[in-house]
C-alpha cells in the first residue's frame, strides 16, 4: 500500500523474531507473577480436586513419588495460569505482525477476530477447569472403586491432567474460527460443511478422544457436544458472512461499467 515501507524476507524474519520474543516475555512475566503467589495459586488450581473428593466421599491425598517431581509441579503451577493469561497478548502481537500485509478491509476484521479467538479460548479453558477436570477425577475414582483398586495418585499426574484438559479445551474451542476462515476465504462453502455434518461430528468425537486423557465415554461426550454446538453456531455465522459477501459483490458489479457504451456513453 502507498506510504508503507516494503520489507524484505530477512526483515520479515526479524519482525517475526521480535513478535515471538514479546510473546515469550509476556509468558515469563506472568509466570513470575504466578510464582510470587504460588501458595494461593496452588489452592485455586486444586479446587476441582477437592470438589471431586468431597462429592465422592473419598479421602485421598496427592503425593510425590520421586524427589524431583515437586519441581516439575511448581513449574506447571506457574506456567499453566500464566499461559492462559498471556494468550490475549500473544494474539495481539501476532495480529500486529500480520496487519501490514492486509488490506484496509481485512484490517478491520483483525480486532473482532482476535476478540473472538480470546473469548473462545477462555471459554474452553474455564469450562474445562470448572467442570471437566472435576468430572474426569470423579469418573476415575468411581472406575477404581468399581474395579477394587487402591488409589495412590501423584500430584504430578493431577497437574498433567489439569493442564492438558484446560489448555487443550481452550485450543479446540478455536474450531469455529477455522470454519469461518475457510468459508470467508472461499475454500469451503457453508453448503459443503452442511453436507459433511456427519463427518464433522465424527471428527469432533475423535478430537475429544485425543484431548481427554481419560478413556471414559462420559468425558469424551462432555467435550464433543460443545464442539458440535460451536460448529452449528459457526455455520450460522458463516452463512451470514456469505450473504453479506454476495450482496457486496452484487453492489460492486452494479456500480461498475459493463461495456464501452456504459463507460463512454452512446
Amino acid at each position: 500500500m502507498q506510504g508503507e515501507k516494503v520489507m524484505g524476507f530477512l526483515e520479515h524474519l526479524e519482525e517475526l523474531r521480535w513478535t515471538l520474543v514479546k510473546c515469550a516475555i509476556v509468558l515469563v512475566l506472568f509466570s513470575i507473577l504466578t510464582g510470587v503467589f504460588m501458595t494461593d495459586v496452588r489452592l485455586f488450581l486444586e479446587w476441582p480436586w477437592r470438589r471431586a473428593l468431597a462429592s465422592s466421599g473419598v479421602e485421598l491425598a496427592l503425593r510425590t513419588d520421586t524427589p524431583m517431581e515437586v519441581y516439575g509441579v511448581m513449574v506447571q503451577i506457574c506456567v499453566t495460569p500464566a499461559l492462559v493469561a498471556a494468550v490475549p497478548f500473544m494474539l495481539y502481537f501476532l495480529g500486529q505482525f500480520v496487519a501490514p500485509a492486509l488490506s484496509a478491509k481485512e484490517k478491520r476484521v483483525i480486532v473482532p477476530t482476535v476478540g473472538a479467538a480470546v473469548s473462545l479460548f477462555l471459554l474452553g479453558a474455564s469450562s474445562s477447569f470448572l467442570l471437566l477436570v472435576e468430572a474426569s477425577i470423579k469418573v476415575a475414582i468411581e472406575a477404581n472403586q468399581w474395579m477394587g483398586y487402591a488409589m495412590i495418585w501423584t500430584v504430578g499426574s493431577y497437574y498433567s491432567l489439569m493442564t492438558w484438559l484446560v489448555v487443550g479445551m481452550g485450543a479446540v474451542f478455536e474450531f469455529p474460527l477455522v470454519v469461518l476462515a475457510l468459508s470467508y476465504l472461499g475454500i469451503v462453502d457453508v453448503a459443503t460443511f452442511r453436507k459433511s455434518r456427519r463427518l464433522v461430528i465424527v471428527i469432533c468425537f475423535i478430537v475429544a478422544a485425543v484431548v481427554t486423557p481419560t478413556p471414559d465415554p462420559f468425558t469424551q461426550v462432555f467435550v464433543a457436544v460443545p464442539l458440535i454446538a460451536l460448529f452449528e453456531v459457526s455455520l450460522l455465522a458463516a452463512a451470514y458472512l456469505e450473504r453479506r459477501k454476495a450482496k457486496a459483490e452484487v453492489a460492486e458489479q452494479s456500480t461498475e461499467p459493463h461495456n464501452w457504451r456504459d463507460t463512454y456513453g452512446g
